[in-house]
């Protein structure tokens, strides 16, 4: 697998960082907003997804040079509200990433893919 690798080109060092690293805080930071169930494939009502193929819960990373995007889809817990969960996700996301890694985030795309009611006794 060819690992890809993001630099800032502002910097005077050459400091590489891994696609993956991207992806994971984007995630984590997206997690940590009250209200989003998961930001990744992980539950079990999701395996048919995946053996069809269908791309349910992916978080993509799309940068040149000079400006960066990212793409996340996370689960909502039930009775919260989508569009302002979606708004926080977006700049908890945004700030999480410019502040860990000094990318220009120009844009966080948020896709709800699905909503999720929490079970007795199950914490998040």
């Amino acid at each position: 697998m060819v690992e890809k690798y993001f630099v800032d080109p502002a910097g005077s060092t050459n400091v590489k960082i891994a696609e993956d690293v991207i992806t994971r805080i984007a995630q984590e930071a997206a997690t940590r907003v009250d209200g989003v169930y998961n930001s990744f494939t992980s539950t079990r009502e999701n395996i048919g997804d995946l053996l069809s193929g269908r791309t349910v819960g992916k978080t993509k990373v799309f940068a040149d040079e000079e400006k960066s995007a990212v793409d996340i889809s996370i689960v909502v817990e039930y009775g919260k509200n989508v569009v302002e969960i979606a708004e926080e996700v977006q700049d908890a996301v945004k700030e999480s990433l410019e502040n860990m890694t000094d990318l220009d985030i120009t844009a966080v795309n948020v896709h709800v893919h699905g909503v999720r009611i929490r079970q007795e006794g199950e914490t998040v």
